[in-house]
This record gives structure tokens, sequence and C-alpha cells, in this order.
């Protein structure tokens, strides 16, 4: 099995896209009008459409609802990232080292979804991630 993307369900499709390519530097793929990806080496980020929604099935998604999914980057150079975005979104948090060896910070997508961008600082994380 094979982890082919994470979707994000927006109230404002546009400026969502919009927020994603600044933050991940990559020029979106519309496939439709209500929805487009940002593919990234290891995963895709895929963004619907409220409209979308009603495809799947009626009131199974909602903008601005989630908070308990994180979405992850990893970047090669935490530090040139957050000097880059720190005043272009809502930060969570500043930079900090976890327990389990990534050096990240955390803001909050337009919809309120966290978002954290890392990278391994510990030599035991720059070895578990080493293969991914």
């Amino acid at each position: 099995m094979k982890l082919a993307s994470a979707r994000i369900i927006a109230g404002d499709i546009k400026e969502m896209v919009a927020f994603y390519e600044m933050v991940t530097q990559q020029e979106a793929q519309w496939l439709a009008p209500v929805f487009a990806e940002i593919v990234l080496p290891g995963a895709t980020l895929a963004i619907g459409a409220v409209d979308t929604v009603q495809l799947w099935q009626p009131g199974s998604a909602e903008p601005g609802s989630n908070r308990t999914v994180f979405l992850e980057f990893q970047v090669d150079d935490i530090d040139t990232e957050y000097d880059r975005l720190k005043d272009r979104v809502p930060l969570v948090h500043e930079l900090k080292t976890m327990p389990w060896g990534n050096k990240t910070f955390q803001f909050r997508d337009l919809e309120g979804n966290a978002v954290s961008l890392f990278m391994p600082e510990t030599e035991t994380a720059k070895q578990r991630l080493a293969g991914r």
C-alpha cells in the first residue's frame, strides 16, 4: 500500500491553492476547476473545493473543522524555511526540537489546519528518515 495523497477541503479553493503554492514553492496542477494537486517528492497534496464533498458523500467533510490532522513537510533547511515563512503564516509555535529528533515549526493554513515543516536534527532522526 502507498499513501497517494492527503486532501484538504477548502471553502475558497483558489486562496488555499495559492497559500500552499507559497508554502511549498511548487505550482499546483489544476485537474478541474474544483480540484488541484501539488505533487511533491513522496506525496501529493490534493485540494478540493467544498463542492467536491457531495461527489463522495454529502456532509462527509467540512472546511475549517479539522483539529486532529497535521500536514508535515520535510525540508532541507528548516532555518531558511522558518525565516521565509514566519511573517507570512499564522505560527502555532516557533522553531524547536522535538523529543524524536526533528527540528520543526508549526503554523495554520487558511482553514485552520495544522502544518509542520521539519528536518531531522539528531543523528538518530537523520538515520530514521534517510530512506524515505
